[in-house]
């Protein structure tokens, strides 16, 4: 049986001491299993400090994970920003593989005055030539976009499955939270298990063994997503997400980013290992 390890975005708020490192081990006291490095405002480790955060996450045991910088967009129309974007994806993929982070998550970018397929040949192409560069300095962390939960902005999960398709080496983050907020849909069962099958259908089965996932409460509108909330302060239907992928045979990471992220971590570890027995 595939299993789930859990953990937060960013170090845990209860943790003394404000450093990543400091975040890892708090990690393991708690008796969580994964951390993810957030880079959303600016790449803050550098190549030792980063070495020095991987070796602290294989000593605890951590799984550690990176998300990118928020405001790349990788379907800009100015070639400068463009040429911005590429470069802070490609720090945060560098300094993530330094660390040993399996993968690094980011936004691919906003549809603009875009079609969707617009966007998304515009998207492939910089994310193309993040990947060859990546390639060419030897390093292997996998770059992993995530489903967005705003309407404005490109990463429905047709338009993420579809750049993991056409770049192997890409590995998707499926934001159930966001999935939901995206349309208030998406909070059953038999919608959860609808999107592992079409997962499996366009990835493989393979694919259903080492997601990366994020799971929160999350408050909604209109136009989508408009903050993150505690899991029991929200309508997200978490215990069916669950078993649906213990129905599923899933395994991988999830990642919560809850205002109160270590508590709906544990609180999701937990109800995990209930319905598993």
């Amino acid at each position: 049986m595939n299993s789930m390890l859990f953990g937060t975005a960013g170090i845990p708020l209860s943790t003394p001491g404000s450093s990543t490192i400091d975040g890892i081990y708090h990690i393991k006291t708690l008796g969580l299993d994964a951390l993810e490095i957030e880079f959303v405002r600016n790449v803050y480790l550098t190549r030792e400090s980063a070495t020095n955060v991987g070796a602290a996450a294989r000593e605890a045991g951590i799984r550690l994970s990176a998300h990118a910088p928020y405001y790349l967009n990788l379907n800009a129309a100015e070639p400068e920003k463009l040429a911005k974007s590429r470069s802070f994806l490609f720090k945060a993929a560098q300094i993530a593989s330094f660390a040993g982070a399996g993968n690094v998550v980011f936004h691919p970018g906003y549809y603009l005055k875009n079609t969707s397929e617009e966007a998304f040949a515009a998207i492939l192409e910089n994310i193309s030539k993040v990947e060859q560069q990546l390639s060419e300095e030897g390093l292997s962390t996998s770059l992993s976009p995530e489903t967005t939960g705003k309407v404005s902005q490109f990463g429905t999960l047709d338009e993420v499955l579809g750049l993991c398709t056409r770049l192997k080496s890409l590995t998707p983050c499926i934001d159930f939270a966001h999935l939901h907020a995206y349309a208030g849909a998406v909070n059953t069962y038999n919608e959860f298990g609808d999107i592992l099958d079409r997962i499996k259908t366009s990835l493989g089965k393979e694919a259903i063994s080492r997601l990366h996932l994020h799971v929160s409460g999350i408050h909604y509108g209109p136009r989508g997503e408009l903050k993150h909330l505690p899991l029991d302060e929200s309508d997200f239907n978490y215990p069916e997400l669950l078993q649906a992928f213990i129905d599923a045979n899933a395994g991988g990471v999830i990642i919560c980013e809850s205002p109160v992220m270590e508590a709906d971590a544990l609180l999701l570890k937990n109800k995990y290992h209930q319905l598993k027995k």
